[in-house]
């Protein structure tokens, strides 16, 4: 027991459990969409695009989650309005933007010296500087997402399925397509505090693959993704603290684990049954 209270003691450690339980959580439910669509790619590009956003809002002096949020929105609506055209496909649009917006993070860091200290944090995350704001804004995205989802769950799971058919029986498939990439942007904006740029698309695609791995029910595999994001969150933070390593990549890393341990399990499980036929 005391393995488990010991890090318990620290606020700091007590903040970083919570935001990372509420980000595996968001992350789980919204990956689950992603990983269905086929959009993994566009998780790791809007983290691109998120981080020219903060060190603009960092230059001046405008507080992250305004500027950051402002520019999230933007690269998403212009990868949709891009893809629209039907000519450029969604991973070169992704592609374009994406790159642009870091790569101009890039330059202004090279020209302006002030935010190298805040770089390391912006690429891999520093969970265990969360703030009381960014848990309010954590949980207000969170909350916010849910009820989104379950408001359009029937809208969002047609066009995930069959978007064709679903805009022959009337549903806006623009509106939802439109609708779900600013409720991706508002996360990743609220996972970069957490788990940094270079970690965001992990977060977001390995818990909902793994569920997919057990599951090829849409509800159950939207709960164990939800599952899986908050246990790898919690046992990610424990191991951070004991291994005295980064939080954002042992929370990766023990969702990859996860994920081998169960990959391992479903391959097995399929030979021993190909041999009994």
């Amino acid at each position: 027991m005391e393995f488990i209270i010991a890090p318990l003691r620290y606020e700091f450690f007590l903040r970083g459990l919570l935001a990372a339980i509420l980000i595996g959580s968001l992350c789980g439910v919204i990956g689950v969409f992603i990983v269905l669509r086929g959009m993994s790619y566009i998780g790791h590009g809007l983290s691109h695009a998120v981080f020219g956003g903060a060190v603009v809002s960092y230059l001046m002096n405008l507080n992250f989650y305004i500027g950051a949020g402002f520019w999230g929105f933007i690269s998403a609506l212009l990868i949709k309005r891009i893809t629209k055209t039907k000519k450029i496909g969604a991973d070169a649009a992704i592609g374009i933007i994406t790159t642009a917006s870091f790569a101009l993070g890039v330059a202004l860091i090279s020209r302006v010296r002030r935010f190298t200290r805040n770089l390391e944090a912006a690429l891999f995350g520093n969970i265990l500087g969360v703030t009381a704001e960014d848990l309010y804004v954590i949980a207000a995205v969170l909350t916010i997402s849910f009820i989104a989802i379950f408001l359009l769950y029937k809208e969002l799971l047609f066009t995930t399925f069959d978007k064709e058919t679903a805009e022959v029986f009337g549903v806006d498939t623009d509106r939802v397509d439109t609708f779900f990439s600013l409720i991706l942007a508002a996360a990743i904006i609220a996972s970069m505090q957490v788990i940094g740029v270079t970690l965001i698309a992990a977060a977001l695609v390995i818990p909902a693959i793994t569920a997919r791995l057990l599951t090829d029910s849409f509800h159950k595999m939207i709960i164990l993704s939800l599952l899986f994001g908050m246990l790898t969150a919690i046992a990610g933070m424990y191991a951070s603290y004991y291994l005295n390593a980064a939080s954002g990549a042992t929370i990766v890393l023990v969702a990859t684990f996860l994920f081998s341990i169960v990959i391992g399990v479903t391959e097995i499980s399929k030979t021993r049954k190909k041999k009994l036929v």
